[in-house]
């Protein structure tokens, strides 16, 4: 394939992604008439950078105007990342156009998708616009990597099909939860038209957040699947998110931190000196905590005297201090062999997906949008 030379040029290519996952002219037209992708950038509260090492200084217009070469690399890797994470949630969810449970729930999902479309638009209108021949390179590897097929998208959890709507609904409460953490994080950076890229995004992903959490809250209220079976998908996706926050002590957070690329999710709130060395720690226990309350919103209108819960963080962990460990849901240790014998009953099985297929049968299996949001 030819290389992009302009940005008209990476339009064609996202045409041909859009079409290659479904994501159809047609589809849009219908649900969102005269919508159009566009880069978006919102106003700053302050021009100044306000953590780091550069703390007091203007904000970087230009990526020249960046002091260092390390630091526009790192600059560049975030936004390639944080790219790859919107196409790629979309090609997850891509059979899920052809079983929604309602036209409400197509609707819905419509948007979201063009918008984690947009939010992948205007990641590459950062990469063509600012970073030259590799931002081009990089902008077009994004069109090309797929979560299926050769699931080669840069996350592991970014290469798992989404094939119904329980395991949608927490998808986008937990993952797209985490998305909202990362945004707001970037937000704060000292590169403006990555920081600006960011209200724009954040509003956009409150919507996606809202459609998780009121999709659990509707299904627990049916009560037709058991909320043993509904939790697994809890412990599946919460656990995986939690893993996105990256490894204990990085020294990549550091950095990022220490250069004002990257701040904390709170860092135009806290008066709290930042602990360098704990900040990926730090941003995940905040997410743990904000899941947790969503979770007790799912109880609230949850009739089973069985309830809903977090898991503990230490569970199903691939990345961090606990990758390697194995731990109940409930704060146990447990070898290599008890787990082997205990993750049948907390995770999503083969079996599981075939009794859902059941559920989904029964067409109260989710309440009607509204019916839950009391």
């Amino acid at each position: 394939m030819a290389r992009i030379s302009t940005f008209d040029d990476w339009i064609d290519l996202l045409k041909e992604w859009q079409n290659d996952i479904g994501l159809n002219q047609e589809l849009i037209d219908r649900y969102m008439p005269g919508y159009t992708f566009e880069a978006k950038y919102g106003e700053l509260p302050t021009n100044e950078i306000y953590f780091g090492d550069f703390s007091g200084e203007r904000r970087w217009e230009k990526v020249l105007e960046v002091p260092d070469q390390r630091m526009r690399d790192a600059l560049m890797n975030m936004i390639v990342y944080q790219g790859d994470t919107e196409f790629a949630s979309n090609e997850q969810q891509r059979f899920l156009v052809n079983n929604a449970p309602s036209e409400y729930d197509l609707a819905a999902l419509v948007r979201i998708m063009v918008e984690e479309t947009r939010h992948g638009y205007q990641m590459c209108h950062l990469l063509v616009n600012n970073f030259g021949h590799d931002g081009k390179i990089e902008a077009q590897k994004m069109l090309e990597r797929r979560a299926f097929g050769k699931k080669n998208r840069l996350l592991n959890a970014f290469n798992d099909d989404v094939t119904h709507w329980l395991d949608f609904f927490a998808y986008t409460n937990f993952m797209d939860r985490d998305g909202k953490f990362q945004l707001t994080m970037l937000s704060h950076s000292g590169f403006a038209p990555l920081a600006q890229s960011m209200g724009p995004m954040l509003r956009e992903e409150s919507f996606h957040m809202g459609s998780g959490i009121s999709g659990l809250r509707r299904i627990a209220q049916a009560n037709v699947i058991p909320v043993e079976l509904q939790q697994k998908y809890y412990n599946k996706w919460l656990s995986g998110s939690l893993d996105l926050f990256g490894t204990d002590h990085s020294g990549s957070a550091q950095w990022a931190y220490t250069w004002g690329i990257k701040g904390r999710v709170d860092e135009d709130k806290t008066g709290d000196a930042a602990d360098k060395e704990h900040l990926n720690e730090r941003a995940r226990g905040q997410f743990y905590d904000e899941c947790a309350k969503t979770i007790e919103r799912v109880n609230a209108v949850n009739p089973s005297e069985t309830k809903l819960y977090a898991p503990d963080i230490r569970f199903n962990r691939k990345i961090g201090a606990y990758s390697g460990q194995y731990w109940s849901v409930d704060g146990r240790q447990l070898t290599a062999q008890e787990w082997e014998a205990y993750a049948p009953g907390v995770l999503p099985s083969a079996q599981d997906e075939e009794r859902l297929k059941e559920y989904f049968k029964d067409p109260s299996w989710i309440a009607p949008k509204g019916k839950s949001e009391a």
